[in-house]
């Protein structure tokens, strides 16, 4: 039969290990392998510990080479799994980022992942990504008015005075002084988004 190697704690191994498996906020995993390693010290063979924890033999003959290997931090990670990694090259992303930044889809006002997934001939998750880390939100617009009036400031505190402190019985109205008009032009320029920031209009 074939013997498991044997671990060997020391004091502040074993404690840590009973915290992990005790634990109340450790994840049920990470406790379970604490648990094990335990078990293991304490002369258990696999076969065993395997019946006490309701793993596999496979499994505890895994996590009890795992901390011989690498200790306590061996145990909180999992195996890379199987399959090629996705990955991004600097070049990929650079042009992912300029195409968001500066170019325009035809008949859209923006990019959506799966539009400038095809556009590029990339997934719709690699888009995702690089615009998650370069803090892109091509869905988001803010807009923004500025007013010319010179008591502009004066009339802006008396309204907000009105939200912050309103009189007893006050009903506030908003009104717009040229209904039905429409502006032909922008009186501010519109700022195109960045990373970090969505895209404002006026």
């Amino acid at each position: 039969m074939r013997i498991a190697k044997t671990i060997e704690l020391d004091e502040h191994t074993e404690r840590e290990l009973r915290v992990l498996a005790k634990g109340r906020r450790v994840q049920a995993r990470l406790q379970q392998r604490a648990v094990v390693v335990l078990m293991a010290a304490a002369g258990l063979q696999n076969k065993d510990i395997a019946v006490e924890a309701g793993l596999d033999r496979r499994q505890v003959a895994l996590w009890r080479q795992r901390f011989l290997d690498g200790g306590i931090d061996a145990l909180r990670k999992d195996a890379p799994r199987a399959g090629r990694p996705a990955t991004v090259t600097a070049a990929m992303e650079s042009r992912i980022v300029h195409a968001t930044l500066h170019d325009k889809p035809v008949n859209a006002t923006h990019w959506s992942t799966r539009t400038l997934a095809e556009h590029l001939g990339l997934g719709a998750t690699t888009i995702r990504r690089v615009w998650r880390s370069n803090g892109l939100k091509p869905h988001l617009g803010r807009t923004f008015k500025l007013s010319r009036d010179p008591r502009f400031e004066d009339k802006l505190l008396d309204v907000v005075g009105l939200y912050m402190n309103p009189p007893e019985h006050a009903l506030v109205l908003s009104c717009d002084e040229k209904s039905q008009i429409q502006a032909l032009n922008r009186t501010q320029p519109g700022l195109p988004m960045k990373r970090g920031r969505a895209g404002t209009v006026t």
